[in-house]
């Protein structure tokens, strides 16, 4: 939005063109010492913008809880921040994420990654295409329990 106000300034448009993808970078991953000065340049020019950077760094932490309650905690402060800090787009994110916290506390509760989820899906999906025209659906079950024997 800043860049197309912009957009008869050439080289200012430029400068903020570049600096978003300083922004959605980690700042680990920062290639030299020039783009980490000028990243500070741009946080230290725009309160806004540093308060989302922020708070999507926060967010990032979030992933990688020790438990789904403290996860819990933790999702609640970063909300309470975000509706804090009266930035419009901030807020409407995280309404929008809202919504979607129970799954989101379900996954921390149960790594189990989607990779696996989808792998078991479509081995279910082959062993009821292989059923086709079978009536007896207790059938079915036991052959998906002999398929993934450690799971009840």
């Amino acid at each position: 939005m800043t860049a197309n106000r912009l957009r008869h300034d050439k080289p200012a448009r430029k400068v903020i063109k570049q600096a978003r993808w300083l922004l959605l970078r980690n700042p680990q991953n920062l290639k030299t010492p020039e783009q980490q000065v000028h990243l500070q340049d741009l946080l230290a020019a725009n309160q806004s913008l540093m308060t989302v950077y922020l708070m999507k760094a926060e967010l990032k932490t979030l992933w990688t809880p020790s438990a789904a309650w403290a996860w819990r905690s933790a999702w609640k402060q970063w909300l309470r921040h975000a509706h804090e800090s009266d930035i419009p787009a901030l807020i409407q994110f995280a309404k929008r994420l809202k919504g979607y916290w129970r799954g989101i506390v379900s996954r921390v509760r149960w790594l189990m990654h989607t990779g696996q989820l989808e792998g078991i899906n479509n081995r279910i999906k082959v062993i009821k295409r292989m059923a086709y025209g079978y009536r007896d659906s207790e059938f079915f079950f036991m052959k998906i329990k002999s398929v993934f024997p450690g799971n009840p």
